[in-house]
């Protein structure tokens, strides 16, 4: 039976699961685990949604967890996804739960979605019988190399699912705030490699050589003119080198050039005209700088599309439950393999803000701190849009 006031009966469960969410996240972020790595974390959610009395998998997409919590009567099935998986990054927080694993760290707020949705689960259990249909918890790993989320549908994560709401913290939003973008949020994440190869031989006689160096260093500055000249400006894109190897020592041309980058867009036909003309760009080195090329070119996930059959309702229900409407924002050109799911079903991701008084943190920063209210705060946001939206 629904509760005579939702808002209250969400919010005191939510106070009373805190201090437990809050240990667990801390716990979490003391021990992180890098993408696929995730079996403590794991371990962790499974054992809390079995203390819940939760149904749920393991080894979902490798090292994932799925809950189900079923509602009194029958009706749709709604996913809730959080992930799971930590950065290659060494923390400088120097805060007493600190990382205990030297190079890896808790840096975009993982153990905070985690804890939150451990937090939902504990809410919604009680409120089963009014629900009419499934919530289906979707803890994920491998979100930052952009592959667990497909690793899990594989697994059948999304099977019957009807739609879906994500949730990211924001550094840059205060917190107590929420934020949503409409249509495309984030963009699809594209990579390629490109082997450039010449013919070694002295500096001084570049003559007798084929110098791939020079042909690479064409080819990064010809990437840029893909957004500028053959993009529409009213599309969104991005091209980035973010490795260019090459050479031993000062006086030698080498062998071989290896540059990697990535393409961020947020529409199909920008997507399609990046790959196109840098894959064109790269075939002609080959017949204006005698050097030979061989491009790997790879497309990771799709952009993420927030669908307003989802949206509406769970803004609508944040306002109901928070008092404050979320905030509308701008798109990002950061990827999020919640796409995956997005592509199947629609989905929603929602923006929670997590920004400290009096700091300025960053999300992949060895210094990044998120105030932990966001917890308890994010717990009553998609605990309300769950109840709104199955009863």
């Amino acid at each position: 039976m629904l509760p005579n006031d939702p808002q209250r009966a969400i919010r005191e469960a939510t106070a009373a699961a805190e201090p437990r969410l809050i240990e667990m996240r801390r716990d979490i972020h003391r021990v992180p685990e890098l993408a696929f790595q995730e079996t403590r974390t794991a371990g962790i959610v499974a054992a809390e949604l079995a203390r819940l009395g939760i149904p749920h998998r393991t080894g979902v997409g490798r090292t994932g967890v799925v809950g189900e919590i079923r509602g009194g009567r029958p009706g749709p099935v709604l996913a809730i996804r959080a992930d799971m998986d930590a950065l290659p990054i060494h923390e400088e927080t120097a805060i007493d739960f600190a990382s205990t694993v030297d190079g890896q760290m808790h840096a975009c707020g993982h153990d905070i979605h985690t804890a939150t949705l451990l937090g939902v689960a504990a809410v919604l259990k009680d409120l089963a019988p009014a629900l009419a249909g499934t919530v289906r918890l979707v803890f994920q790993p491998a979100e930052e190399v952009l592959e667990g989320a497909a690793a899990m549908i594989a697994d059948g994560a999304a099977d019957g699912v009807d739609m879906a709401i994500g949730f990211h913290n924001h550094p840059d939003m205060p917190v107590g705030t929420f934020g949503y973008v409409r249509g495309a949020s984030l963009a699809a994440s594209d990579r390629f490699d490109l082997i450039v190869r010449g013919k070694s031989g002295h500096a001084a006689h570049p003559y007798a050589a084929v110098d791939p160096i020079v042909a690479a260093a064409h080819f990064v500055a010809q990437a840029q003119t893909v957004v500028s000249r053959e993009i529409k400006p009213l599309h969104p894109a991005v091209v980035t080198v973010g490795m260019f190897q090459g050479g031993t020592t000062y006086n030698i041309i080498p062998e071989r050039v290896h540059l990697k980058g990535t393409v961020r867009t947020l529409h199909d036909d920008a997507r399609d005209t990046a790959e196109a003309a840098l894959k064109r760009l790269a075939d002609g080195l080959q017949a204006t700088m005698r050097v030979t090329c061989d491009m790997t070119y790879v497309r990771k996930v799709p952009p993420l599309v927030n669908d307003d059959r989802v949206l509406e309702p769970v803004i609508a229900a944040v306002q109901r439950q928070m008092g404050a409407a979320p905030e509308p924002g701008e798109p990002s050109m950061g990827s999020e393999d919640f796409a995956e799911f997005a592509a199947r079903a629609p989905a929603f991701q929602l923006r929670i803000g997590s920004g400290a008084p009096g700091r300025d943190d960053r999300l992949h920063n060895a210094f990044y701190q998120p105030d932990e209210r966001c917890i308890g705060l994010g717990v009553q946001a998609l605990s309300r849009a769950a109840l709104d939206i199955l009863t």
